[in-house]
């Protein structure tokens, strides 16, 4: 379908307590790259008609990260007060695109360009003003639950510390994204109160909202739960990197290349590999990395902005950054060469 009345809307304003850091949250780096770099990389492969960034927390730091990166603009939410609040500071930039709102967090760097268009795709058939997603998981513990009436419709949200106990054994949870009617999202945003827990504007009551107007909430459930999820911690910060890495080497794998044990291999998706390369245990390979067809990297390498020629073999140990090896050339053990470029 076509996107070109549609905007992104990512929310990255928050400090991320739980990281117990002084940084902004979204740019904690997960397989190579600030967390929110690919949020922003699932979206621009969308081609939607603008994409605004809601900064905060850092702003300084987040805003000149994205901007050499990206083509954004920004909208400032000055107190940290909730996703509702956070939203609100984006109306005027939104108000003058007009039209439909895609709306996730800048702290789920699993996403994937496909279920954002699939989630759009039925946004826009069912001619939808509001579309939440959902998704389910054994342990839903720290989300929003989703409170569905007796015809399976979605009626609330409920977040996980106003929840009583049987809405805690819900297992369908909000993921965080939504489609929306740029005009119904900011009139129903402006009826939020902060009567809950933590005295913050939640998004998610948007939901309520719209059922005691009549409005039909469309709900689509994301199949892979890990694709929403959202990094809070330093060990989610790891498990995110663990996906990205596995979605990497399964790519490669598929393409032609053999890794051994590869849960201990990382490669970066800026590097290209040729065909019937093996790669052994404990690599990694990053930057502008090139490698041609039939080489051998053996265990421990460590590649960074190299041009390796056809079955040329990297041996054991060998650190190599800026270096070109030629066709069929083999370096050997323990080798460092650090060159600059």
């Amino acid at each position: 379908m076509d996107f070109e009345n549609i905007s992104a809307l990512v929310l990255a304003a928050g400090k991320g307590t739980r990281m117990k850091s002084e940084h902004a949250k979204v740019l904690h780096e997960v397989f190579f790259a600030p967390m929110v770099h690919h949020v922003l990389d699932a979206i621009q492969a969308l081609h939607l008609k603008k994409i605004v960034v809601v900064t905060g927390y850092r702003r300084v730091e987040v805003e000149n990260s994205l901007s050499s990166n990206y083509q954004v603009t920004f909208a400032w939410q000055h107190d940290q007060i909730g996703t509702g609040h956070a939203v609100l500071a984006a109306e005027e930039q939104l108000r003058q695109a007009g039209g439909t709102v895609l709306i996730l967090c800048g702290d789920t760097p699993l996403i994937r360009p496909q279920t954002l268009k699939d989630l759009l795709d039925d946004h826009l058939q069912n001619s939808s003003r509001l579309t939440v997603m959902t998704t389910k998981v054994d342990n839903p513990k720290n989300y929003g639950r989703i409170i569905s009436g007796s015809d399976g419709e979605v009626v609330a949200i409920v977040e996980e510390k106003d929840a009583d106990a049987k809405t805690r054994k819900i297992k369908e949870i909000n993921a965080g994204v939504y489609c929306a009617d740029i005009d119904f999202l900011f009139d129903a945003v402006k009826q939020v109160g902060n009567d809950n827990q933590q005295g913050e504007v939640y998004l998610t009551d948007i939901v309520g909202i719209a059922v005691d107007s009549g409005v039909t909430v469309n709900r689509f459930i994301c199949k892979d739960h890990l694709e929403i999820l959202g990094v809070n911690s330093r060990h989610e910060l790891a498990q995110a990197h663990e996906i990205l890495q596995e979605r990497r080497n399964k790519e490669l794998m598929a393409s032609g290349i053999t890794l051994i044990h590869p849960e201990t291999i990382c490669i970066e998706k800026t590097v290209a590999i040729g065909t019937d390369t093996v790669i052994y245990p404990n690599v990694f390979v990053s930057g502008k990395t090139t490698v041609g067809k039939g080489c051998v990297i053996e265990p421990f390498a460590i590649l960074h902005n190299c041009q390796i020629g056809d079955s040329a073999t990297i041996s054991a140990n060998s650190n190599l950054t800026g270096h070109r090896v030629a066709r069929g050339e083999k370096v050997p053990p323990h080798t460092v060469i650090r060159l600059s470029n």
